[in-house]
């Protein structure tokens, strides 16, 4: 018995997530809600391929073309939450990118209470991608605790932790400096569990007070200051993330500092 023959072109969602919509988990939802037509009809299912004969609207306003792949290095700072929109109230960092920032995706998150570098992207597929655990990127912080701990007090952390019946990876860990009562640390993960560091370092009796991504793969936070946005060239993206050339687009603004935007645009 012959196999069916895989339909031309890419899923719907994909398509989207390339377009910038959402995400491809996102625009999967989106699909269910009734929000997407193709060709005229309303389609309520993912598992549809289209090709670019196809006529794709979302909330009624047709698909624009693909947008060359971007993604910016950005400096996140203290008490902002790495979401769209927050049920309890809270600034999210889509609340105050600079105005002029297209709408951008952020790659993983870092939570209320911690700082440093954040990726975005405008690119759904590419979002995807650089979360998945597969990539292995690693990613560096710089851990402030409270205490004197020794360096031996963090072999569990090197081992691999389980709490709560979840199994966490080992981490790389150096004992830095201790700077009073608390005592800095580096550590590297190649995971991106929710409160994972602050989860491993209370399991051993110990308590982060300050937390800052420095680096995500091959990105370093650097010399950004909080709130700043640094554009990646494009020959940086093409290099570590094997994209194909594409033409510039526009003009890349290497850093800009912070400006709030409207209260009314939200990602």
């Amino acid at each position: 018995m012959s196999e069916k023959p895989t339909p031309p072109g890419d899923r719907i969602a994909k398509v989207l997530a390339r377009a910038g919509i959402a995400s491809r988990r996102e625009s999967e939802r989106m699909i269910e809600a009734g929000r997407v037509t193709v060709n005229g009809r309303k389609i309520d299912s993912p598992a549809l391929n289209v090709t670019d004969k196809d006529r794709i609207t979302v909330d009624g306003k047709p698909l624009a073309e693909p947008e060359p792949v971007r993604m910016w290095l950005y400096h996140k700072p203290l008490g902002l939450v790495t979401t769209t929109s927050d049920e309890k109230g809270r600034k999210t960092i889509f609340d105050e990118l600079p105005a002029d920032m297209p709408r951008v995706m952020s790659i993983g998150r870092l939570d209320l209470n911690s700082e440093g570098l954040l990726l975005l992207t405008n690119d759904g597929a590419i979002k995807r991608k650089l979360e998945l655990p597969s990539t292995g990127w690693l990613r560096k912080y710089r851990v402030r605790i409270n205490g004197r701990p020794k360096d031996e007090d963090f072999a569990p952390l090197r081992k691999g932790l389980v709490i709560e019946g979840e199994r966490f990876q080992p981490m790389q860990v150096s004992l830095d400096r201790q700077q009073g009562a608390n005592a800095w640390l580096t550590i590297a993960l190649r995971e991106g569990r929710n409160r994972e560091i602050r989860r491993a370092i209370e399991d051993v009796g110990l308590t982060v007070n300050r937390l800052i991504r420095v680096s995500y793969g091959p990105f370093q936070l650097g010399t950004l200051k909080p709130g700043e946005v640094q554009e990646l060239k494009r020959r940086v993206l093409r290099e570590q993330l094997g994209l194909e050339p594409e033409p510039p687009v526009g003009t890349a603004r290497p850093t800009r500092k912070r400006t709030k935007k409207p209260p009314s645009r939200k990602s």
